[in-house]
C-alpha cells in the first residue's frame, strides 16, 4: 500500500483530517487515486479531467450539490484552462496559480491531502495539477439552503421579522448588518470528527469580558464527539451543570436578539446547520424577558413583564395548590366555594392528585401531538381534543370540573413564558410539586420552593451566579430585572458579563438628545 493509500485509509477510518500530515505527490495520477480511494462509493464526488493546449494535464475535483456550479464554471474553470495552458504551469507552483485567479473571491494552495479532503467536504473545489505537489483550493460554496425568513418560534408584533438560517456564514452576515463595527469578532472553530461543523464564537471586543470569552473558546475546543448537528449538542458540552433542569444558555432565532446580547457583553455561539444561536452567560431573569419589552414603551413592556412573572408562578404552583387545599387545607377557601368544589368531586372515584395527573398528562400529550401533527390540522386537533376530552371526562365522572379549569389555566399560563427551554422546565417541575402537595400539603410546596431557591443560588452560567442582580444584589442591575426603566436611564450594561459597562453618555436627556458637558461612551 502506498503512502497515499495509507493516508486515505486513515481518513476513511474516521481520524480527523487536520491530524493527517500526508502530503500530495507530484504525479497527478497518484493524487487522483488517493482522493478516489478516500471518497470510494461516493457517487456525488466529481472528478473532471482537464487538458491544456501544451499537453499539461490536471483534474478538477468537487462534490456536486455543495458548490456553486455557475461560479465554478465562470470564475474558476475558464481561468484554470487558461492557466494550465502556459508552458511552465506545473513548475509555477499552486500558490502562484491561486494568486493569478483574480476572478475567484477566495483561493489558496495546500500540499496536504487532508486539507483537500476537508475543503472538498466543506463545499470547495480542488485543482490538482500534474507536476505540482500542491493543490489549488477554490472556495465556491453553493448548494440549496433556506433563505432568510420570518421567525417561527419567537413571534413578535413589533420589531424585525428576519430570522437566522441554517448557514453559519449567512447568520454571521445578519449580525454584521446589526453591528457595523470591526469590534465584532468571529472566531472560527471546527467541531466534530466526522461532520467537521463550523462554529463561530462571536463577541464585542472591548465590551465582553475576555475571561468569559476565553472560557467559552476553551470549552468548545475541548469537545470530542463524532458529529455536531445542532447547537443543542454544543450546549450540553459547555454548560456549567448539565444535570440541572434549568437552562444555563439562552438560544434565539432572531438576529436582533443576538445583537442585543452582544451589546450587553455576552458571547454568542453560531453553529453551522441550525438557525438557533447560543448565548451566555445568562441569568434567570433574562429567560423571562422578551424582545418586545425593549421595542414598546417602557411602561407597556413592564406591564407585559409583570404579567409573565405572575403567570409563571401560576404555571408552577397552581395544580399543587389545588391538590394541597382540597386534600389538607379546606379551611383556606370560602365555605361556599369549598362546598361547590366538594359537590363537584363527590362522584369522582380518584383523589385530587390522580385526577390532576390524568388531566395534566392528557394536556401535555395533546400539546405534543399538536406540534407533531401537520400544521393545518395540528392546532385544531389540540384545541378540539382538549375540549372534547375535558368535557367527556367530566361527564363520565373521571375528573371534576374544577380540576379541568385548573389544568386549562395552568396550560395557558405556561405559554406566556417567552423562552421554550425555561417554559418546559417549569412544566417539568410542576409534577414534583404536585406529589409534594399530595403528601405534605402546603408545607410540601414550601419545602420544594426552598429546594429550588437553594439550587438556583448555587447555579452558575460560565461562572456567573444564576440569580445575579438579586443574589448577589447589585443595585445597578435593578433597572432591567423585574422592571425596565426608559432607555435613556439605562446608562450601564449588566454587571455580570460586560467589561465596559458604559452604554449611554452621562448627562444625556430624552428632551433634546444632547449631553450636558462632554460625556462620551468609552
Amino acid at each position: 500500500m502506498s503512502r497515499f493509500d495509507e493516508g486515505s485509509e486513515r481518513i476513511a477510518n474516521g481520524i480527523a483530517a487536520e491530524r493527517d500530515s500526508t502530503k500530495l505527490a507530484a504525479e497527478l495520477e497518484s493524487n487522483v487515486a488517493a482522493l478516489k480511494k478516500t471518497f470510494e462509493d461516493c457517487a456525488d464526488v466529481v472528478f473532471r479531467p482537464l487538458s491544456g493546449a501544451n499537453g499539461t494535464t490536471a483534474c478538477l475535483a468537487y462534490i456536486g450539490g455543495l458548490v456553486d456550479t455557475k461560479e465554478l464554471s465562470d470564475n474558476a474553470l475558464r481561468p484554470f484552462l487558461e492557466t494550465i495552458s502556459s508552458p511552465d504551469a506545473g513548475a509555477a507552483g499552486a500558490a502562484r496559480l491561486s494568486e493569478s485567479l483574480l476572478s475567484v473571491p477566495s483561493a489558496a494552495a495546500t500540499p496536504l491531502l487532508s486539507d483537500v479532503v476537508r475543503e472538498l467536504t466543506g463545499g470547495s473545489a480542488a485543482l490538482l495539477l500534474d507536476g505540482c505537489g500542491e493543490a489549488v483550493l477554490v472556495r465556491v460554496q453553493g448548494g440549496t439552503r433556506r433563505a432568510v425568513e420570518q421567525s417561527t418560534t419567537e413571534v413578535n408584533i413589533r420589531g424585525p421579522k428576519e430570522a437566522f438560517t441554517e448557514d453559519v456564514h449567512t447568520n454571521a452576515a445578519l449580525l454584521r448588518f446589526k453591528l457595523k463595527t470591526p469590534q465584532l469578532k468571529m472566531v472560527s472553530l471546527t467541531v466534530g470528527e466526522r461532520t467537521a461543523t463550523t462554529v463561530y464564537v462571536s463577541y464585542l471586543n472591548g465590551v465582553a469580558d475576555r475571561t468569559i470569552v476565553d472560557d467559552v473558546l476553551r470549552r468548545i475546543r475541548a469537545i470530542r464527539i463524532d458529529g455536531i448537528l445542532e447547537s443543542g449538542y454544543v450546549e450540553e458540552w459547555i454548560e456549567d451543570q448539565p444535570y440541572s433542569p434549568f437552562p444555563q444558555l439562552q438560544y434565539t432565532e432572531r438576529p436582533d436578539t443576538a445583537a442585543a446580547m452582544l451589546l450587553e457583553g455576552r458571547v454568542v455561539v453560531l453553529v453551522d446547520g441550525t438557525p438557533f444561536v447560543l448565548s451566555g452567560p445568562i441569568t434567570l431573569w433574562q429567560l423571562m424577558h422578551s424582545s418586545e419589552d425593549y421595542y414598546e414603551r417602557f411602561y407597556i413592556g413592564n406591564l407585559l413583564r409583570w404579567l409573565r412573572y405572575a403567570f409563571m408562578f401560576i404555571a408552577l404552583f397552581l395544580p399543587a395548590l389545588y391538590i394541597a387545599v382540597t386534600t389538607f387545607h379546606q379551611d383556606m377557601l370560602p365555605t361556599s366555594l369549598m362546598l361547590s368544589i366538594a359537590a363537584a368531586r363527590e362522584p369522582i372515584p380518584f383523589p385530587a392528585l390522580i385526577e390532576a395527573l390524568i388531566m395534566e398528562i392528557a394536556f401535555e400529550a395533546l400539546r405534543e401531538a399538536g406540534i407533531r401533527l401537520p400544521k393545518v390540522i395540528g392546532q385544531a386537533v389540540s384545541i378540539l381534543g382538549a375540549l372534547v376530552i375535558g368535557q367527556a371526562a367530566v361527564q363520565a365522572g373521571i375528573v371534576s370540573a374544577p380540576v379541568v379549569i385548573v389544568v386549562s389555566l395552568t396550560g395557558i399560563a405556561s405559554f406566556t413564558i417567552p423562552r421554550f427551554n425555561f417554559a418546559i422546565t417549569v412544566r417539568m417541575l410542576r409534577f414534583p410539586f404536585m406529589l409534594l402537595a399530595s403528601v405534605f400539603g402546603v408545607y410540601g410546596i414550601v419545602l420544594g420552593t426552598v429546594w429550588i431557591v437553594i439550587h438556583l443560588c448555587g447555579l452558575t452560567s460560565f461562572g456567573v451566579p444564576y440569580l445575579t442582580g438579586l443574589a448577589p444584589f447589585r443595585a445597578s442591575d435593578q433597572k432591567d430585572i423585574l422592571v425596565r426603566v426608559p432607555w435613556w436611564a439605562m446608562l450601564r450594561r449588566p454587571s455580570f458579563a460586560a467589561r465596559n459597562r458604559r452604554r449611554i453618555p452621562a448627562g444625556t436627556t430624552p428632551a433634546d438628545g444632547e449631553s450636558e458637558g462632554e460625556g462620551t461612551i468609552t
